[in-house]
């Protein structure tokens, strides 16, 4: 089922008569095994208003990414959030899209500055589980009152309504960026430098920290961007801040450089073509490190990254593994992993009683029938 305009996606939603599984673009296979019916919002493609001055652009959930990205580029301007290309992660194909994107509030590096998804979502058309067309926000940013559905869409994946338009702010492309390096780190420090970095006055848009880098050492990234003047400036002082942690301190000016750095980091290349399953926990900071020791003494081979200044940490483990337990207070999310796993260990970390009632009362007042996307959120 693949709709043209968003009065056949309303058709198609009110006359279903089986689940539905809501597709993007494709690039995320993420979650249980499903055999619903998809429902693809490819067709809903295409800009339908750009006003570079007013920093805000407006198209259809189906529209790849790829052609915003361009569009905006063509005027100096940029995606805050920085979205994560899934396919080498995932082993997917297929073309990554705005509303894949907002349904799973994707967020690259850049969230420990610019925010997330949800952040940058300025208004949401959708279709919700009976059919009817809705909408909210608009093309500013104003405060609301009742329900925002505008940041409730976002990261909804898909179980509350299909998106069928979204309208974002954006943001201009900075004149310069760098990165400061610290090689050598253990986690602890890491995490311990990065932290020192985000409570500097030096405005960081990225703190990430790879205990197994490229060349197979540990390394720390700090990026920083902005005008030429301030970077260099805000480069010499992070410098000197970081130089107390005891590690060889590199900056980095290379445009090219550090832009396939961070594209790195943002994709998870480091687990791209591996076999094991990939959990993503989002923890505070300063618990990083112990959970990563705890996942370790049951998964001693596990490998990590961690981004957002560690508040974000990419894990992967042997197949079948489920490594909740090690969490405590933080949540974790199956990313990748076998069908059976996926069947066998639920997507998202589970709710508490307050929450989950919650969760379900909102699901049954805009999917009454429980057709979009079941299961997937638990």
């Amino acid at each position: 089922m693949t709709p043209a305009n968003e009065a056949e996606l309303a058709e198609m939603v009110a006359g279903a008569q089986t689940a539905l599984r809501i597709q993007g673009g494709g690039t995320r296979a993420i979650g249980a095994p499903s055999d619903a019916t998809v429902l693809s919002t490819s067709a809903l493609s295409g800009v339908t208003l750009y006003e570079p001055g007013a920093l805000t652009i407006v198209a259809g959930a189906g529209t790849p990414i790829a052609e915003i990205e361009a569009t905006l580029a063509a005027e100096g301007q940029r995606l805050a959030f920085e979205p994560m290309d899934h396919r080498g992660l995932l082993g997917t194909n297929g073309i990554p899209t705005i509303g894949g994107a907002v349904a799973a509030n994707v967020s690259g590096p850049r969230r420990i500055q610019a925010g997330a998804c949800r952040d940058s979502l300025l208004g949401v058309r959708f279709v919700d589980g009976a059919g009817r067309v809705l909408k909210n926000g608009g093309r500013v940013m104003k405060n609301v009152t009742g329900y925002d559905l505008v940041k409730l869409m976002g990261g909804s994946w898909g179980t509350l309504g299909v998106l069928s338009e979204v309208s974002l702010k954006v943001q201009a492309v900075s004149e310069a960026v760098g990165c400061v390096l610290l090689h050598g780190l253990d986690d602890h420090q890491a995490v311990k430098a990065m932290s020192a970095a985000l409570g500097s006055p030096y405005d960081v848009s990225g703190a990430a920290h790879a205990p197994v880098g490229v060349d197979g050492t540990p390394v720390t990234m700090i990026r920083i961007e902005g005008l030429e003047a301030s970077v260099a400036y805000r480069a010499e002082k992070l410098t000197a801040l970081l130089a107390d942690f005891g590690a060889e301190v590199v900056v980095e000016r290379d445009a090219e450089k550090v832009s396939a750095g961070w594209s790195w980091v943002r994709d998870v290349a480091l687990f791209q073509g591996g076999t094991g399953d990939v959990w993503r926990l989002s923890v505070k900071p300063t618990d990083g490190p112990g959970v990563v020791v705890a996942i370790k003494q049951s998964q001693p081979e596990a490998q990590v990254l961690y981004d957002w200044g560690g508040g974000l940490i990419w894990v992967q483990v042997s197949e079948g593994s489920d490594v909740r337990a090690a969490v405590g207070q933080g949540h974790a999310t199956l990313i990748r992993a076998a069908e059976a796993t996926r069947a066998r260990v639920p997507v998202f970390h589970p709710e508490s009683a307050a929450l989950a009632n919650l969760s379900a009362g909102l699901r049954k007042k805009f999917d009454p029938r429980g057709i979009l996307n079941p299961g997937l959120m638990g």
